[in-house]
């Protein structure tokens, strides 16, 4: 059974706060983009955090139920890691379920700090300890998260040597293991051992999903794919902020794009155009992407039809008309 923290992941409702893309540890495995990586920069999803109110706008526009806290290292950031958790407990209330991912292996004292704020800490031991993971800071990191209120999950991608890590399941809460994903940042390593992608379509590292099999016979095991990652976690976080952001003439897709159509007139628009079907946006015109389909001698001028993420996001596809 799932804990709270990876349920709410399947509903789409945690936010991903990225709280630092400064790292204490260089692990070849690492998918994190050259624009996040080695930057002192907070995102919010996909949006750069500036203000506090960033962050709760963010929240809000998506219905969070919950925050992830990522990164880089979270715990190089300790001040900023207890404001904005503090933030978003205070806002939304206690209910609010934040976990937070860290490679390192945290002292008492700053498990003390964030305990109040932090309902779940998910632990991320490099690759290299795993052979002598018992005789670690990561065990006692563990047993004084769980006796300071916290869940305590070991989460770490999928690599040969998985096995090495079973003898930490009677000390957690959850164990989640990541499908391995190639990235621009990590292919070169990824190919110097010989490994490739496992199709066309999807991030994850072919015979990736084989390595993790040696634990999945265990209960407290959960194996989250890539392919989950874009086609559920993802989509449902779009219709979240699509359901809460789009615009009255704005049609919401099954992945939680949204479609409108985009204008450049040579001529006024219709005197019988209600207002809920079009925008003004200066030099172009944004309105009901049907309207440019469907009538368009009625728009005269440079015709597309757009779709991207919900509230200004990433551009999908642009399809004249």
């Amino acid at each position: 059974m799932l804990n709270q923290g990876c349920t709410l992941c399947y509903q789409g409702a945690k936010l991903v706060l990225f709280l630092t893309g400064k790292c204490n540890r260089s692990c070849w495995y690492c998918p994190i983009s050259d624009e996040r990586r080695g930057k002192d920069t907070v995102w919010a999803n996909d949006r750069i955090v500036t203000t506090d109110a960033d962050l709760i706008e963010e929240a809000e526009n998506m219905s969070a139920l919950g925050t992830g806290v990522t990164g880089g290292e979270a715990f190089l950031e300790p001040e900023k890691l207890v404001h904005y958790c503090s933030l978003l407990k205070e806002h939304f209330g206690p209910d609010h379920h934040i976990h937070l991912y860290t490679g390192t292996a945290p002292s008492r004292e700053e498990l003390e700090m964030i305990a109040p704020v932090v309902d779940e800490i998910r632990f991320h031991p490099p690759h290299e300890v795993w052979k002598h993971i018992l005789d670690t800071p990561f065990m006692a990191a563990i047993e004084n998260a769980k006796e300071l209120g916290m869940e305590a999950t070991i989460e770490v991608p999928s690599l040969p040597g998985l096995e090495d890590l079973r003898v930490t399941l009677p000390f957690v809460s959850q164990f989640n293991i990541n499908e391995l994903e190639w990235s621009e940042t990590n292919a070169e390593a990824m190919r110097r051992r010989g490994y490739d992608l496992e199709d066309n379509y999807h991030n994850a590292v072919s015979g990736a999903a084989c390595w993790a099999n040696c634990l999945l016979d265990e209960e407290k095991v959960h194996f989250c794919t890539s392919s989950f990652k874009d086609s559920v976690q993802l989509r449902e976080r779009l219709k979240h902020i699509a359901e809460n952001t789009s615009r009255s003439f704005e049609e919401i897709t099954e992945d939680g794009t949204v479609v409108y159509g985009h204008l450049v007139p040579t001529a006024p628009l219709p005197d019988d155009l209600e207002d809920d079907l079009f925008e003004d946006c200066g030099d172009h015109i944004e309105c009901a992407w049907y309207l440019l389909a469907e009538f368009p001698d009625d728009f005269p001028g440079e015709k597309q039809i757009i779709e991207r993420y919900p509230n200004g996001g990433m551009i999908v596809e642009v399809m004249p008309v």
